[in-house]
């Protein structure tokens, strides 16, 4: 009874942000982006907390982590969010029926949208923004590893709503415990969509337990295909780069598969990878291309459960194969449909790749590591959508946007039939 209260609370809140003008919008951004600056050392503290009691050996603590830099990231991005057009009230069908009837189809909100996410602070922030820019109050049910930080980032984003005259229950933080989580999923009536940010345990569940409708963002088990025709002088950084940016994103590197005539230069392309101490799990053809050259210690042969694992740590797979459509096959067998690339001098293998791989963000020449809202030009992201149903890729303002019909009349009357 406590949490359909809160529920209750949050749909008002969601409608009294319909009345919202734009100029109030971004100088809350703005406000609080200002306020992650003034209180770093808070939030950090905070931090400190949760990740003293996590292992630095789990795949979650880089995650988890928060520093100087990145809140700096996560204000910077907030104030873009609200330099960006408003996606509501956008008109994007008009037309006048025979009878005279004048219909509209313009962008709205959805209302509430809840996101069940794990030890990731900062999406409290990027939700947040993009929710209240798109008229959407926001629940959030973060994980208990990362309790202490997402309670006080919601502490002060409130106390921005508050001096803005603005409803605080526009961000509601739920307990950190699965009853909270099955209650959100089952709050039919007043919340409006759900998505969730995590595991590919967490996603199902999420996706088989929901009574609301849910947007589901995949996990991320990622592939390069290295082609025969590759540039030599750029795979060695793209590859590197898509692995160890940040290897506990989902839009890092798992798995590269190298054309079997390019087994001779693999070394030159891992060797980057030996100052990140990552270790490959190679099929034999690989294996035997990189012993002798790649460190010993950081070299394994792979076995069955090498490929379509997402890794969150520095390890990488390697896959040969004799074709770019046997690099295909093997990424529609193990991959999940998040971020895929090729990198190849031959535009037909390029544009056969890009046509028949299904996935959200399939790049040419470039690392998976631009999979994100922010590098899309779109502001801070909501979740990498992996289904086809609506949003896909990097969802941002308008995709967490419904629309309505709007009819204006003079009188008329269907006919009886």
């Amino acid at each position: 009874m406590e949490l359909e209260q809160t529920f209750k609370a949050a749909k008002a809140a969601s409608r009294q942000l319909a009345f919202m003008d734009r100029e109030t919008c971004d100088k809350v951004l703005e406000a609080v982006a200002d306020a992650i600056r003034q209180n770093a050392d808070r939030i950090l503290d905070a931090n400190r907390q949760d990740l003293a009691r996590m292992e630095a050996s789990n795949p979650l603590y880089d995650r988890l982590c928060l520093n100087a830099e990145r809140l700096k990231s996560i204000a910077d991005d907030m104030r873009h969010v609200a330099t960006l057009p408003s996606p509501l009230g956008k008109i994007q069908q008009e037309r006048t029926l025979r009878n005279g009837l004048r219909l509209c189809r313009v962008s709205v909100p959805f209302g509430v949208i809840g996101i069940v996410y794990e030890a990731r602070p900062n999406v409290t922030f990027d939700v947040f923004s993009l929710c209240l820019k798109s008229g959407n109050a926001c629940i959030l049910k973060g994980g208990k590893d990362a309790d202490t930080t997402n309670r006080t980032s919601v502490s002060l984003i409130r106390e921005v709503l508050r001096r803005f005259g603005l409803p605080e229950d526009a961000v509601t933080l739920l307990p950190a415990t699965r009853e909270a989580t099955s209650a959100l999923l089952q709050a039919v009536g007043y919340v409006d969509l759900v998505i969730p940010r995590g595991s590919k345990r967490l996603i199902t569940f999420v996706r088989d337990t929901a009574r609301v409708p849910v947007i589901e963002t995949g996990a991320g088990v990622v592939s390069t295909y290295l082609d025969k025709a590759a540039d030599m002088k750029i795979a060695p950084q793209i590859i590197c780069n898509g692995k160890t940016r940040r290897v506990s994103v989902c839009n890092a590197l798992d798995c590269l598969i190298v054309h079997q005539d390019r087994l001779p230069d693999l070394y030159r392309v891992c060797q980057p990878l030996e100052a990140y101490h990552v270790t490959i799990y190679a099929d034999q053809p690989a294996w035997s291309a990189l012993s002798g050259k790649y460190p010993e210690a950081l070299l394994q042969p792979a076995d069955s459960d090498t490929f379509g694992t997402e890794f969150m740590d520095y390890k990488l797979a390697v896959k040969t194969v004799g074709s770019c459509m046997e690099a295909i096959d093997h990424i529609a067998r193990y991959d999940s449909g998040h971020s895929e690339a090729i990198i190849t001098d031959d535009r037909h293998t390029a544009q056969l790749f890009q046509k028949m791989v299904d996935a959200a963000c399939v790049y040419w020449n470039a690392p998976t590591s631009f999979t994100d809202g922010a590098q899309f030009g779109m502001g801070a992201e909501i979740g990498i959508s992996t289904q086809k149903l609506g949003a896909r890729g990097p969802m941002a303002l308008e995709e967490i946007t419904t629309y309505k019909w709007l009819i204006e009349g003079e009188g008329q009357i269907r006919e009886r039939s």
